[in-house]
Parts: structure tokens; C-alpha cells; sequence
């Protein structure tokens, strides 16, 4: 070689036996493994408060259902002076758009029917419950609500 030249490396990507591939680039098994626990660490804090919000807010949509078909039970009462003979009565009269599903079950068809305690009363619909097995957060069964 003659003096002043420059030598030209034999691999041209890094060291020999690594395909070319420059030294540094990528992570190590210890960091992926760092990184991953993290990850595991913030979803076991995260995962319980997510589920927890989930059921708080079907409890929420519950009592609302419950509540607005209840009020709407009283105006149908205070219009026609009867009780509907079923919850279908109360949207065919378009008193509602559409049943309201019970966000527990998950379904329109679950709802319990609670007819008047009066024997001269007319209609079948004088309450609703839900018909969701289970409690609430703070231990009062659906069914109770």
C-alpha cells in the first residue's frame, strides 16, 4: 500500500459476520424487556379503573331508562286515563321512540313488568324493573332500582 493512502475497510457496514449492517442500530433484550414491563405495570393500574368506569356508567344509563320510562308511564296515565297494556303501547302511541334497552342485559326484552296494585285500574303497565341479575355498586339488586 503506498504511504498516505487510505485504507478501505473490508466490511463495508460494520464488523465482519453481521451482514453489513452498522453497529448500534436496534435494542437490546434488557430494554425491550424494561419497556414491556412498564407497559404491564401502567395496564394493572389502568385496566381495573376502566372497568370500574364501565359499570358505573351502565348503572348511570340504567336509572335514567328507568326513570324517563317511569315518567313516561305517568303521562300516558295523566292522558289517557289508564295504564298501557304493554311497553310497545307506549311507542305505537308514540309516547316513546323506541324501547330503551337495559344497558346491563343488554337487551329491550328483559324489563319486568310491575302491574297496578288496584283491582279496578286499567292497564298492565304500572312500573318497570330491570330484570338484570346482580347488584349495584353499592349492594341494591337491579332489580330493586
Amino acid at each position: 500500500m503506498k504511504p498516505g493512502a487510505m485504507r478501505r475497510p473490508r466490511h463495508p457496514g460494520g464488523r465482519p459476520g453481521n451482514g453489513g449492517a452498522a453497529i448500534g442500530k436496534g435494542f437490546t433484550l434488557i430494554e425491550l424487556l424494561v419497556v414491556l414491563s412498564i407497559i404491564a405495570l401502567l395496564l394493572t393500574i389502568a385496566v381495573p379503573r376502566y372497568f370500574h368506569s364501565i359499570d358505573s356508567s351502565k348503572e348511570a344509563v340504567l336509572n335514567e331508562n328507568l326513570r324517563i320510562v317511569r315518567e313516561t308511564i305517568d303521562k300516558f296515565y295523566g292522558d289517557k286515563g289508564r295504564y298501557p297494556e304493554s311497553l310497545e303501547e307506549l311507542v305505537s302511541e308514540r309516547y316513546l321512540r323506541a324501547l330503551p334497552h337495559d344497558p346491563v342485559t343488554g337487551s329491550t326484552g328483559t324489563w319486568t313488568i310491575i302491574p297496578p296494585d288496584a283491582p279496578d285500574a286499567k292497564g298492565n303497565v304500572y312500573d318497570i324493573r330491570s330484570g338484570a341479575p346482580g347488584t349495584t355498586r353499592d349492594g341494591k339488586p337491579f332489580a330493586d332500582l
